[in-house]
């Protein structure tokens, strides 16, 4: 009987192999197939196929990819703006969930749970001390809304059990928004999400309520997201019948959105803040204010991200984001840079640019003349193939950085203190400093801390470098205040502090605060000044 099969086996393989139209897709299921039926040793069939995908994925372009159902719930939930569970945003520190915050009116929040909490078991599994990876706990904690999770919770020296119903929880986008000086709000933006339009407008009206005048949108490190969201964005900045962007590809027909008038923030000042790490919607959003001469652009050279993916869903959960089209600025601008060397050498780029000295001199930076464009008011000149080149570059500050401080960083120093600090000294700091920017403009970080934090970097077996440590004792203090002043309020607190010192937030600021300089920077290298563009294929 086994012989018999085999031989239909075979005769099956052979007349697949023989078929007259013999396509590229019956060659795939052929060698499926036949490796599913008579290889030596039992395969997985699934994940033979999912290699498979991964592997033609990785011959087209560094952004088409592939996702199993994990990670493509995990993807998605990061930008549709919520997930399911009880509420905290934690750190684990020395194997010991730390409840750094509670989400307002979350499900934590409802019972009781504090900042400073350490929750030790869940469901009669312990979570402490047992080297538990951080994905395994998250799984314990999320789970469908209504459902129930019991927690114990250390709380100084007492154990305190609680019982949570899991509900929807909210990601929100927006990493802080506030007035960073008389008239002039910031805001900054993680990523573009599904509700990010909502949560801006939102963060916009309380901001004029504070005398919000103009506005420094921060797109530092921000990665980009929902193509839909950078729209929705832009709109809010330009006129009626401005080509935000326009997509196209070899089956994808051109398609351009436009601005539609109505948005409410025409007439603000805005200064966009960008760095290597911003990329794609944000590329989207930053060049079209540029190409429009709408507003100004700092910081550093962008990522280069001009692809446009689409997702094709598996019926198991899984997902293939295939680049289908190219997206366009309004000025015509492709920024997608190359990527024809392969994806080693895509993924190296920011090194790349960092040995070659992009990040610290814009004079290592050199567009070819067939990437050339003009802006189109001022006709200022700009560049495609590599990104959107700020109008105001600032460079990346080295100088206090040193092995020491990357060391004290790798190894989680700065972080562990930072709870710890807060850990025991909450209700004083809580007591001392009644708002956040009595925090900010009061406290400040003492050699006796610094001392500590050396100390503990030696249990870690980080090594003290006395000058290395003095060179980076500004930036240490720096971040270490930061990290405080998130772990005692929230990011925004975090932001007040760190801005402080950010050379690119604080030229967007030297430059929005002061109109000469603001109209000088929209209008240098312009060969003429009209507000007549002239049109093609969109209205321009």
């Amino acid at each position: 009987m086994k012989k018999i099969l085999y031989i239909l086996l075979l005769a099956a393989v052979a007349q697949f192999a023989s078929a007259e139209e013999f396509t590229p897709a019956q060659k795939l299921r052929m060698a499926e197939y036949a490796i599913e039926k008579f290889y030596v040793d039992d395969v997985n069939s699934s994940e033979l196929v999912e290699n498979a995908i991964k592997g033609m994925l990785e011959h087209l372009d560094p952004h088409s990819s592939y996702t199993d159902p994990e990670e493509t719930s995990e993807m998605t939930e990061q930008l549709d703006g919520e997930f399911e569970g009880i509420g905290i945003q934690f750190q684990m520190k020395e194997d010991t969930l730390y409840v750094i915050q509670t989400i307002a009116g979350g499900p934590s929040e409802r019972v009781g749970i504090l900042a400073g909490d350490r929750i030790v078991m869940v469901n009669d599994t312990a979570i402490a001390g047992v080297k538990m990876k951080q994905r395994d706990i998250m799984k314990r904690l999320r789970g469908k809304k209504g459902t129930m999770v019991e927690v114990l919770v250390k709380r100084g020296n007492e154990n305190i059990s609680f019982r949570i119903k899991r509900d929807k929880i909210p990601v929100t986008s927006i990493d802080a928004a506030y007035m960073i000086a008389p008239g002039v709000g910031y805001i900054r933006l993680s990523r573009f999400g599904e509700k990010s339009y909502q949560e801006f407008m939102e963060k916009v009206k309380l901001l004029k309520k504070q005398g919000m005048e103009r506005l420094i949108f921060d797109l530092s490190d921000n990665g980009g997201g929902y193509l839909n969201s950078a729209t929705q964005l832009a709109n809010e900045f330009l006129s009626a019948g401005n080509l935000i962007v326009y997509t196209e590809g070899r089956r994808s027909s051109r398609h351009a959105t436009n601005a539609t008038g109505f948005g409410s923030l025409k007439d603000m000042k805005i200064a966009v803040v960008v760095n290597q790490y911003s990329a794609s919607a944000s590329e989207i959003f930053s060049g079209a204010i540029q190409d429009w001469d709408r507003g100004v652009v700092v910081g550093r050279r962008t990522f280069g991200k001009g692809l446009v993916q689409r997702p094709f869903p598996f019926a198991d959960g899984s997902l293939i984001r295939l680049t289908i089209a190219r997206y366009y600025t309004p000025s015509g601008r492709c920024i997608q840079k190359p990527y024809d060397k392969g994806n080693d050498a895509y993924a190296r780029d920011i090194i790349d640019r960092y040995n070659n000295g992009e990040l610290t001199s814009a004079d290592s930076i050199h567009f070819p003349d067939s990437l050339r464009y003009t802006t189109l008011r001022s006709k200022r000149v700009i560049y495609g193939g590599g990104g959107i080149m700020p109008d105001r570059f600032v460079p990346f500050d080295t100088t206090q950085y040193t092995k020491y401080y990357r060391s004290l960083v790798a190894k989680g120093v700065i972080n562990t203190f930072s709870v710890n600090y807060v850990d025991k000294n909450r209700k004083q700091l809580k007591r001392q400093y009644k708002t956040e920017e009595d925090f900010c403009s009061r406290f400040s970080v003492s050699d006796d801390m610094v001392e500590e934090l050396t100390q503990l970097g030696l249990r870690e077996k980080v090594e003290i470098n006395k000058e290395e440590l003095k060179t980076s004792a500004p930036l240490i203090r720096r971040v270490l205040k930061s990290m405080i002043a998130r772990d005692l309020w929230t990011m925004d607190a975090y932001f007040r502090v760190y801005n402080e010192e950010n050379d690119i937030v604080q030229e967007a600021l030297r430059i929005i605060s002061d109109d000469a300089l603001y109209d000088r920077v929209l209008n240098e290298g312009a060969t003429r000044n009209t507000d007549k563009v002239s049109k093609n294929n969109d209205t321009y």
